[in-house]
């Protein structure tokens, strides 16, 4: 019998094309061109042509000029880039600084400051420091695109009113009332419908409209609007494309040196940023698609920086604009379906031979209706997301101020502004730490709320003076950070404090979360420092990744005065690496099952705010008032996990669940899903249930919860796997090996007859001997975990939806052992007489 069905094929996808988008087989002489991207690059071409023309027209640029830089960023960038789907070509974000270098310098000017950016650009590439350029802050990028594009936003709207713009935001502003008063209709009318068309041809409803929704509705937006131009016969400015003979090619810098350096950092600093930001954004866009993922690279910064410096110097030369990734086309790239750079590549030789054949067929379109749709995309880059973001952070002011420095007085001294509002919001949170003190009972809390810096020591030290000495105080240190000078401070006031027969205990930023043990002797207890106690009795340790997490100080002894450890019992120490298998304190079998099922217990410190108000029953320690307990993970939650992971369960919410997994696994404590699977929200759908049980179906003691959890996730969620687990040490096991002892008949027996036919497997000597891959099971309770998982898998083929599921080739089953004690994982091998689990270690994980 097959032990389960193959385990690897996703590995084996992924090997197979690791390395095909930058090393093509040797057969083919050339890179194979795909149907899938073909059709992105043709939708790409048809956002990028009126996109290229509009930017032109906003920078007072030449029109060709746009053409030209777009080309060059689809073929160059394409070939030499590092981000392959990434779309390069003039973007909006370089709208205002080209339009203030060509009114200061001229256009041959401008396109020598476009070469020497990119020699820049290069420079910096060798230097490999792309990764450098995204320590600048989001607050501060978002800002200077949203800057840019309420500055683009007031000019266009000059031109759609039948005006002309003029290069500063505040003339736009104090002339609009008149250009008002003296509108053009026929221009209004056609940036209107450009605008109407542009908003509402992607919200087509129905059929038709997904259908309708492939053209891309920026193209659909002009050529109505076009069209409608020239059947009303309506007399307006229209694209004017000189002959080539007579393009403007880039000429030797003319100007003040100074001013020539400021103009090449500043370019060099927009299109680099603007660009790698970009091609981060699009390996987020192509992780969501696996179908991708497998085949497209994660981008290479550095020769991405590369790509762009070579394309700025060839299209500045050729005199075209500043070229960098663009948000709009390479989002449009991946969603059509781009798999390969080809579609980019493509994308630029089509922008060419528009360029050379379309000529009559541009020169039809309005200039107010491109005006229309660079307004749009300059609205656009004021992002409300981004402004929630901004705001979630406390990054607003760096925000604001960059954006208005941007809008009021240019895109390097925004910037620069934003800089330095940067650093003042980072050196005000470094020194705004608040101190407070108050008593209650008797006891004085001293909470600090904030890092602890020098800047602090004088505040904390007066609040710490006012404890008075030999009493009993608790200090919360609510922050992340503490320098040697705060940090002595509090030594020496506590030192003074045990020398009065005081006691000082220092909790973490979580209430209840100690930071050390507390002792009469007052012991500064700060992880990592000078002095730091001995902590082998907490059971928190640097490595716990749980934020919830709770700390608690086991007990220090038995009742006979016997000192304790974790992991031990009042019969003295377990050996290391083992668990205890047999039941204690005189309970049953089952009981001791039941018991065990629950998770081990930690119980609480004397001392400890949560044991206040609680009662303690058995020999066992566990605590009954675990209200607060619980009430602590909840906030903790709250506060620290809640606001990271909020955007994506949104998500989750708006889209609905889509797990690729059924985990079926045993309901005890110590096993934690998410954690050995690293796994995360949505990703896995998951049942627990005592002893990790599938009821074969058509029974009479059958169990439909267990029954519909796996027609749900079959037939509705469309799961690809299924995976049974079992673990060491599991209390299910150790009941049914002892059945015998105990005929009393409780809802967990009943439910633990769906083992029994694992036990006879295990008892069966005709068929093979579940075991561990490089050794045999470390006793009988290990034999049996083993054996009924594999049991349970043959139950699990027994169900219709599954066994439909499999013949259709849809659903693959595993089968999977983890060792509590070792922390380590085991899967069913594939396929063989052997049933044998085979070890999972670091080099499987990174195939």
């Amino acid at each position: 019998m097959s032990a389960c069905t193959p385990t690897r094929h996703d590995d084996a996808d992924r090997k197979e094309h690791s390395h095909e988008p930058h090393s093509p087989p040797a057969r083919p002489r050339g890179p194979r061109l795909s149907g899938a991207d073909v059709s992105a690059s043709i939708a790409v071409f048809l956002i990028a042509l009126p996109l290229s023309l509009g930017i032109a027209l906003a920078t007072g640029a030449p029109l060709q000029a746009g053409l030209v830089a777009a080309a060059v960023g689809g073929v160059v960038v394409g070939r030499l880039g590092g981000a392959p789907l990434q779309v390069s070509g003039p973007a909006a974000g370089l709208t205002v600084v080209t339009a203030e270098l060509i009114q200061r310098y001229g256009w041959r000017t401008t396109c020598a400051i476009t070469v020497l950016a990119g020699l820049a650009q290069l420079g910096l590439g060798l230097l490999r420091v792309a990764r450098t350029a995204l320590a600048v802050s989001p607050a501060i990028v978002h800002g200077m695109l949203a800057g840019i594009g309420v500055t683009i936003a007031v000019a266009q709207l000059h031109i759609i009113l039948g005006g002309t713009p003029h290069s500063s935001v505040l003339l736009n502003l104090r002339d609009l009332p008149a250009q008002l008063a003296q509108v053009q209709t026929a221009a209004l009318a056609v940036s209107a419908l450009t605008l109407a068309l542009l908003l509402a041809w992607p919200r087509l409803p129905g059929r038709a409209g997904r259908i309708l929704r492939t053209v891309p509705a920026p193209l659909v937006a002009v050529t109505g609007a076009t069209a409608c131009a020239a059947l009303l016969g309506f007399s307006l400015p229209k694209v004017d494309l000189p002959s080539w003979s007579s393009h403007a090619l880039a000429g030797l810098p003319e100007g003040p040196v100074l001013g020539l350096i400021a103009a090449v950092l500043t370019i060099t600093l927009v299109c680099s940023v603007q660009s790698l930001l970009g091609a981060v954004a699009v390996d987020k866009l192509v992780a969501a698609r696996p179908e991708l993922s497998a085949r497209v690279r994660r981008a290479d910064l550095d020769r991405e920086l590369l790509g762009q410096g070579a394309a700025n110097v060839v299209s500045g030369a050729l005199g075209g604009l500043p070229i960098a990734g663009v948000a709009v086309r390479s989002t449009a790239n991946v969603n059509a379906g781009a798999v390969s750079r080809n579609s980019t590549m493509l994308h630029g030789v089509l922008v060419v031979i528009a360029a050379l054949l379309m000529v009559p067929i541009l020169e039809l379109i309005p200039l107010a209706s491109l005006a229309a749709l660079v307004m749009a995309v300059g609205i656009q880059m004021v992002s409300l997301h981004h402004i929630r973001t901004v705001t979630r952070h406390r990054e607003v002011l760096v925000y604001a101020v960059t954006t208005l420095g941007v809008v009021f007085l240019g895109v390097l001294e925004g910037v620069t502004l934003g800089i330095g509002m940067a650093v003042g919001v980072a050196l005000h949170r470094l020194t705004r730490t608040r101190i407070t003190h108050h008593e209650q009972e008797g006891v004085h809390h001293v909470r600090v709320r904030g890092q602890l810096t020098f800047l602090a020591v004088p505040r904390l030290s007066r609040t710490l003076h006012l404890v008075p000495q030999g009493a009993h105080a608790v200090v919360e240190l609510d922050g992340s950070f503490m320098d040697h000078a705060a940090y002595e401070s509090l030594q020496d006031w506590q030192s003074t404090q045990a020398a009065h027969g005081g006691t000082v205990e220092l909790v973490g930023r979580r209430a209840g979360v100690r930071i050390g043990e507390p002792t009469g002797a007052a012991g500064l207890h700060l992880d990592g420092g000078p002095g730091t106690p001995d902590t082998s009795g907490c059971r928190c340790h640097p490595w716990t990744p749980w934020r919830n997490h709770q700390c608690a100080i086991p007990d220090t002894g038995t009742s006979d005065g016997r000192p304790t450890s974790p992991g031990t019992t009042g019969d003295g120490p377990a050996p290391e690496g083992t668990e205890p298998s047999t039941p204690t304190d005189g309970l049953t079998p089952l009981a001791a099952a039941a018991g065990t099922l629950t998770g081990p217990t930690t119980p609480l410190a004397p001392g400890d705010p949560a044991a206040e108000g609680t009662e303690t029953t058995g020999t066992t320690g566990t605590a009954t008032g675990t209200g607060t307990q619980l009430a602590r993970g909840i906030s903790a939650f709250q506060r620290n996990t809640a606001p990271l992971v909020r955007g994506e369960l949104a998500r989750l919410a708006r889209e609905g669940q889509q797990p690729s997994q059924l985990f079926l696994t045993c309901a005890d404590s110590r096993l934690v899903t998410s954690m050995i699977t690293s796994s995360g929200p949505g990703d896995l759908f998951v049942v627990r249930n005592v002893g990790n049980l599938v009821p074969p179906p058509g029974e009479e003691s059958g169990d439909d919860s267990v029954a519909a959890a796996i027609e749900y996730a079959v037939d509705v969620l469309r799961v690809r796997s299924i995976t049974v687990c079992g673990h060491s040490g599991c209390g299910a096991m150790q009941a049914l090996l002892a059945s015998g002892q105990d005929t009393v008949e409780t809802p967990l027996r009943r439910w633990l007859r769906h083992g029994g036919p694992s036990v006879a497997r295990m008892a069966d000597g005709s068929r093979p001997t579940a075991r561990l891959a490089g050794r045999a099971a470390a006793d009988a309770v290990e034999q049996l975990c083993l054996t009924n998982v594999i049991q349970q898998l043959e139950h699990l083929r027994a169900h219709d939806s599954v066994s439909r599921a499999l013949r259709a080739g849809e659903l693959e089953l595993h089968g999977m052992y983890f060792h509590v004690g070792e922390a380590q994982a085991y899967l069913l091998a594939e396929g063989g007489e052997d049933e044998v689990f085979d070890h999972v270690g670091v080099a499987d994980l990174s195939a």
